[in-house]
């Protein structure tokens, strides 16, 4: 009787307990930012129209097409919406899983290193907020290059696929740069093999002919927002910002991880322990978790602030590396990546349930707002004040710029106010409006 590779369970494993382990994320009644509102209205358009754009300082027709598409389908369903990023997710683990197979690891510590991925924060607000498509589709990208380069010995082959994966990530987010540097790393630390060097030769010709069609719009053209300012100085404050971010629990974005100086403080011990841990275990799998952390976050460094969904490609290089890292350690090392691996569950955890959170608030507020735009007799706009124990950075996200919402016109007819300002509703916590007059 022909039995089945004990590889092919192991990976329908991870790909399951992933899935069950994000199911606050799967179930999750509602959508956490204006994103996600804002592509629903453009739902209708034309779905090759992001293809045609080409002096957009965000050329991304995969990302913006697939979204539009998803939107089209899905938006109404916000669970199914939810789903499909959350087994999308669960994908990239199980991928993940495979690549650190190849590489040498056991199957257990490949299986924890995919598992500590996906319940990480930078993980769990990609497979959490639907704006977060493009960083699903570039590192799956990223994963399938070293897959597949994996598989021949034959440097051609792994110089094409590498080629094409890197081609197919550039059109879904500028954060695929990184992929010819991941290859580059996997060249330094895995023999370096001819494939490697073939690969790494193949994903930069990718890069660099991309950046020669890309470069002089993503230097000159108008930004979008704020955080896409480019500046070489950010990039020592930015890396350590995403070296801090995962153990600091109770910050649900990455771009306040600096705000409270002593819990930053104590994560620079926590990291500084942890890297200390992977050095007497095994001095290589130190240097990979620095290099390759660098190498996957080196195209988001010179931007302005850091952001969950920009670690997502260093999350999966150093949960791999930490988890290798575990059978060497001594016994003080194990205790420093348990302390740090724990805290970085927990931290995964909140963000979880604080997207789910807004969820459910988005899913009492946006049809509230439109029913009472609707039937709003009185001047325009609007006007909205939260309640002192509702958060109103979820509400100025929701409103922000939002054409409509199930086919009623937002945009300028709502605004928020504070204090004694005279309002028409009051925005309770949990999103319900109470009018006021």
């Amino acid at each position: 009787m022909r039995t089945l590779s004990p590889r092919v369970p192991t990976v329908a494993w991870v790909v399951l307990a992933t899935l069950l382990l994000q199911w606050p994320l799967a179930f999750n009644p509602g959508y956490f930012s204006h994103d996600e509102l804002q592509w629903a209205a453009f739902a209708d358009g034309d779905l090759l129209e992001p293809w045609g754009d080409v002096a957009a300082f965000q050329y991304r027709p995969m990302t913006f097409s697939l979204w539009m598409l998803l939107s089209r389908l899905l938006f109404d369903t916000p669970v199914a919406f939810h789903a499909v990023l959350v087994a999308w997710g669960s994908l990239n683990a199980g991928l993940l899983f495979a690549v650190g197979r190849r590489f040498g690891m056991g199957p257990w510590p490949a299986a924890a290193g995919a598992l500590a991925f996906v319940t990480g924060p930078f993980a769990a607000l990609v497979h959490g907020w639907a704006g977060c498509i493009a960083d699903l589709l570039w590192l799956g990208g990223a994963l399938g290059a070293v897959w597949l380069v994996q598989q021949t010995s034959r440097p051609l082959l792994a110089g094409l696929a590498a080629f094409a994966c890197t081609s197919i990530a550039l059109l879904a987010k500028e954060a695929a740069l990184a992929i010819p540097l991941l290859l580059a790393v996997a060249w330094l630390f895995d023999g370096r093999q001819r494939r490697w060097l073939a690969a790494t030769l193949g994903a930069g010709l990718a890069a660099a002919g991309w950046l020669a069609l890309r470069l002089d719009v993503l230097l000159h053209a108008p930004r979008e927002g704020g955080q896409y300012v480019l500046g070489v100085a950010n990039v020592p404050l930015r890396w350590l910002e995403y070296q801090l971010f995962p153990p600091l629990v109770p910050v649900l974005e990455g771009f306040t991880t600096l705000q409270r100086p002593l819990p930053a403080a104590i994560a620079g011990a926590l990291w500084l322990w942890l890297l200390v841990a992977l050095w007497r275990a095994d001095r290589r799998l130190a240097l990979l978790c620095l290099l390759g952390g660098m190498a996957a976050l080196l195209p988001v460094l010179p931007l302005s602030s850091s952001w969950n969904h920009y670690g997502y490609g260093f999350a999966a290089v150093t949960a791999m590396a930490v988890a290798a890292a575990w059978r060497p350690a001594r016994r003080s090392g194990r205790v420093a990546i348990a302390v740090f691996a724990g805290l970085t569950l927990l931290h995964g955890l909140a963000v979880m349930l604080g997207i789910r959170r807004v969820g459910e608030v988005q899913a009492r507020f946006s049809p509230a707002l439109a029913a009472a735009v609707q039937s709003h007799a009185g001047p325009m706009p609007l006007r909205l004040r939260p309640d002192p124990d509702a958060k109103a950075w979820i509400f100025q996200r929701l409103t922000h710029d939002i054409p409509r919402y199930d086919g009623i016109a937002i945009g300028n007819r709502v605004q928020l106010v504070e204090g004694d300002v005279p309002a028409d509703y009051r925005i309770l916590a949990d999103g319900r409006l109470v009018r006021l007059r």
